[in-house]
Formats: C-alpha cells, structure tokens, sequence
C-alpha cells in the first residue's frame, strides 16, 4: 500500500508551513504529498494559498516525493490553463506532479468570491470536455472539439513525460466512467465495501471499453485514520471524537467501520490497511482537515508507523 498526506489549506496556513510538512512526509518516506485546491472553507475566510502555484515551490523544495493536487476544480480555470500549469509544473519536479481535477462544489466559495458554479449537469458535461482537452494537450496533435472547449491539432508545448491525471469523487456512474476513460488513478473518501465494489466494477468496464487497461489505473482512498497505541488509549480517543459528533464510543466505532477507515491499534490498523489492499486500493492518503499550524507531525508520524505495519 502506497501512504500519502493530504492536507487541506484552505482551513489555515501559510507556504512556508506546508512547505516545512511537505518536506517532512518526504523524509518520512512517503509516497506522496497531497493538498486540496480551495480559496476559501465554505464562505469562511482564512490564509488560504493557491494550490497550483505552491507547487512550483514545492518542486524545488523536495527530490521525491510526488506533488498531488487533490483536486483542482475547472471552475477556478479553463482547461488549457489546467494543461499549461501541470506540464510546467511536471517540469520543474523532474516528473513528480500528480493532476487531480473535479467539476468544483463548494456553493459557498463561489458565491463568496463571484466565481460561476454551473449546475451539476453542466459541470460534469464539462468535467468530461476538459479531461479530453488535458488528455489531448499531453498525448499532442490530435486536438479536441466540444461542446464547452476546443483544442486545434496542434502540439502544445512543452509535452510533460508523465503527469498522471486523477480524477475523484462519490459518484457511483460518472464519475467512476469517466475515471476509466481518462484517469491514471481513481480516487474517492473512505467507504463501504458494496460501495466500492460497485465503483470499481463501472471504472474498470469503462477502462476495457476504451482500449485502456484497468489494472493499470491506481485506486486511492482519502480520509482519516484513528490509532492508538493500546486498545484502552483507543476507546478513550473513540469516547472524546464520538462526542463531537453527538455520537457514543460504540456508535462511533461503527461508523469508522463500516467506511473502512483505518483504526484501533497499531497492528488493528494495518490489519485493515491489508484488507484494503485486497480490496484493490492501492493508495491511502491520511487526509487532515485542521490548519496547518495545528498539525502535530508527533502524532501523524506515529499513524504512519502503524499503517506501515
């Protein structure tokens, strides 16, 4: 199992913290170094950076490690600026720039800063334009014409070696269709056994269908992991998160079950990080919904131990 962190800035946090936590999860010896891409948490004001120009920092902060953008919304940009920024940025990483890209959602945010957020139909019928515009502006010469976008045959240059296209989300048709169709990885929030199932079969016929290879798709989970490091210090942590939740230590412990999330002690967690395996994900990105300031790299380290098994 491939680990990741994934942060969420717009909560909180400076460049030069993310760029510190970046560096840390290289040391670390992790897989990859992920970030969402939002300008602000719902309508709520913070110190939030932009993703895609902290990665060119970030590139020239690590040796790696790869650099995700979990995930860029085509509302905040048209795709050959989407196209542009990942090859320069596929560049200046010597091939580490993972590009993640959604339909956008957050009301909020784009009502906040008069942003346009078409509705859901609209989205996804640009969702799917703009990842046969990027896949056209990365494979080069064969152009692409759409409904929303156009891309003449040309070669757009410079061509990336490699830069892997994600593509998530909690769809159970078009989004995993679409991510067979165009994706190198497939990625989604912790979930249900059925549920994942259910997605996966869709991505994989939609991969045959198009003359790709499913295996070769990488499938992730985001979300949290709860450990500690005996059973004891473990309902404790259940007992305290359940309560903010409105939730009791049993109730609780049941809803991080039936979503597969990572939990109890250290040999518990990996435990399941195996199970998860050989349900076919590939991937696990620890996901922080706290500012950046707030991560304790103590703590987060010590999860990472216990998913490593």
């Amino acid at each position: 199992m491939e680990l990741g962190l994934m942060v969420e800035p717009q909560i909180g946090g400076t460049y030069d913290r993310l760029r510190e936590l970046a560096q840390w999860a290289e040391d670390q010896g992790l897989d990859a170094f992920a970030r969402s891409d939002h300008y602000l948490d719902h309508e709520r004001s913070a110190p939030a950076t932009d993703a895609l120009t902290t990665f060119g920092g970030l590139s020239e902060a690590t040796t790696s490690i790869q650099l995700v953008v979990l995930v860029t919304p085509l509302t905040f940009r048209h795709p050959a600026v989407i196209a542009k920024t990942a090859a320069t940025l596929d560049e200046m990483s010597n091939g580490r720039f993972a590009l993640g890209i959604g339909t956008g959602w957050m009301q909020g945010e784009h009502d906040a800063l008069g942003i346009e957020l078409p509705p859901l139909g609209e989205r996804f019928d640009r969702f799917g334009e703009a990842l046969a515009y990027v896949r056209a502006a990365f494979d080069g010469g064969t152009g692409f014409s759409g409904s929303h976008y156009h891309l003449d045959p040309i070669e757009v240059l410079p061509r990336p070696r490699h830069v892997p296209i994600i593509v998530g989300g909690s769809g159970m048709k078009k989004t995993p269709t679409l991510a067979g169709r165009y994706a190198n990885e497939y990625n989604m929030f912790v979930t249900d056994r059925d549920t994942l199932e259910q997605r996966l079969e869709v991505m994989r016929e939609a991969a045959s269908g198009h003359g790709r290879d499913p295996d070769d798709v990488l499938v992730s989970f985001a979300g949290p992991a709860v450990v500690a490091p005996t059973s004891e210090a473990y309902e404790a942590t259940l007992t305290e998160r359940g309560a903010r939740r409105d939730m009791s230590a049993a109730e609780y412990e049941a809803f991080l079950a039936e979503r597969n999330v990572p939990r109890g002690t250290p040999d518990e967690a990996a435990a399941i990080v195996a199970d998860l395996t050989s349900m076919g994900v590939g991937r696990f990105y620890l996901q922080l919904f706290t500012a950046l300031d707030e991560v304790d790299t103590t703590e987060i380290g010590a999860v990472f131990t216990a998913l490593r098994g």
